[in-house]
C-alpha cells in the first residue's frame, strides 16, 4: 500500500513525458494531390490566366421590357449573324400596327377625295373664266371660284402630307416590331441561356444578361502580368498555358495583343465583391481548340519567357497558385 502513490507519481510522470516528445515531432507534410505546373523556361514571367472567346464575352439583353414569348436557340448552338435569339411579346404592337394601316388607308381615300375635289373646282374656274361677255358673270364670282380651287389645292396637299404622316407611323411601329426579335450580332456560339419563355425581360444593362454569345473557332487566354514584371514582357517572347488540375494537359500560345493599360487586378475568388490586390497589365493570347479541350471561364497557369532575373514575389505568387 505504501508503494501505491509512487508508482502511481511515476506512471505519469511517464506517460506526461511520452505526450510532451510525441507532441512536438514536426507535422509531415502532406503530398498534394496535384503536382503544381512548373515553368518550361529558366527566367520566366508567371501570371493567372482565364480563358474566354475570341471577341470576349458578348452580353445580350433587351431593347425593350417585355415578356418573353419564345427562346429559339440553346446552349452550345453555333448561330450566325442575323439569327433569332428570342422573341418579346408583340400583341400589343402588332394592334397597334392595324391601326396604322387603317389610318393610311382613309388617308389615301382622303387624297381621293381631295383630288376629285380639286379636278371639281378646277372646272368651275374654268368655265367661269373661259365666259367672254363679263355682262354674264361678276368678277366677284371669279374671285370667290380661284379661292376655291386654291383651297381644294391646299386640302389636297394635306391629304397628301397625312398619307406620309401614316406611312411613316407605320414604319415606327415596323421597327418596334422588329426590335422586338433579338438577334445576335455576330457569327457566334450560345455559352448561355438565363432567360425563359414566360419571364419578364427587363432593358437596360443587366447584372445577369439574357444570354451570352462568344466566337469559339478561336480562344483567347486573358493573362494578368503584374506591374513589377511589366518592364521584363516582351512581346515576342514564347509562352505556354497549362491547364489547373493537370499539368500534363498544356498549349503553346501566340500573343493575340495587349491592353496597354494597367487596371487592378481581381483575385478570381468567387464572390460576387472580388478582392483588388494589385495592378496588373493584361495580355492576350490565342490558341486553336482543337489543340487542347478548354472551357471558357477556365483558368489556367501561364508562363511567358523573359530576360533577367525571376522576381521573387512572382514565385511565391506562383507557389500559391
Amino acid at each position: 500500500m505504501k508503494y501505491t502513490l509512487p508508482l502511481l507519481a511515476a506512471a505519469g510522470f511517464l506517460f506526461a513525458s511520452y505526450t510532451v516528445v510525441n507532441s512536438n515531432k514536426p507535422v509531415p507534410i502532406a503530398p498534394a494531390l496535384v503536382e503544381p505546373a512548373s515553368a518550361p523556361f529558366q527566367n520566366f514571367i508567371a501570371g493567372a490566366g482565364i480563358i474566354e472567346p475570341k471577341n470576349e464575352n458578348i452580353a445580350i439583353g433587351s431593347p425593350l421590357a417585355r415578356l418573353v414569348s419564345k427562346v429559339a436557340v440553346k446552349v452550345g448552338d453555333k448561330i450566325i449573324a442575323g439569327t433569332p435569339l428570342f422573341y418579346l411579346d408583340n400583341r400589343e404592337n402588332q394592334a397597334e400596327l392595324a391601326i396604322r394601316k387603317a389610318d393610311l388607308a382613309k388617308a389615301k381615300a382622303d387624297v381621293l377625295v381631295a383630288k376629285a375635289n380639286v379636278a371639281d373646282t378646277q372646272s368651275l374656274f374654268d368655265l367661269a373664266n373661259s365666259v367672254s361677255d363679263l355682262r354674264a358673270i361678276s368678277g366677284e364670282e371669279i374671285l370667290k371660284r380661284r379661292n376655291a380651287l386654291a383651297v381644294a389645292k391646299a386640302k389636297l396637299e394635306s391629304a397628301n402630307a397625312f398619307v406620309e404622316q401614316a406611312q411613316a407611323a407605320i414604319l415606327q411601329t415596323e421597327t418596334t416590331l422588329e426590335r422586338l426579335i433579338v438577334r445576335a450580332p455576330i457569327d457566334s456560339d450560345v455559352l448561355q441561356v438565363n432567360v425563359r419563355v414566360g419571364e419578364f425581360a427587363s432593358a437596360g444593362a443587366l447584372s445577369k444578361p439574357l444570354l451570352i454569345l462568344g466566337d469559339l473557332k478561336t480562344l483567347h487566354v486573358r493573362v494578368d502580368i503584374d506591374e513589377n514584371d511589366a518592364w521584363r514582357f516582351d512581346k515576342n517572347s514564347k509562352a505556354v498555358a497549362y491547364l489547373r488540375g493537370n499539368r500534363q494537359f498544356k498549349v503553346d500560345l501566340q500573343l493575340a495583343y495587349v491592353e496597354p493599360f494597367v487596371v487592378p487586378k481581381k483575385s478570381l475568388t468567387g464572390d460576387s465583391t472580388e478582392r483588388v490586390d494589385t495592378r496588373v497589365l493584361q495580355a492576350l493570347y490565342q490558341f486553336n481548340p482543337k489543340d487542347l479541350s478548354a472551357y471558357v471561364g477556365q483558368q489556367m497557369d501561364v508562363f511567358i519567357e523573359a530576360n533577367g532575373v525571376n522576381n521573387p514575389a512572382t514565385l511565391i505568387r506562383t507557389q500559391i497558385l
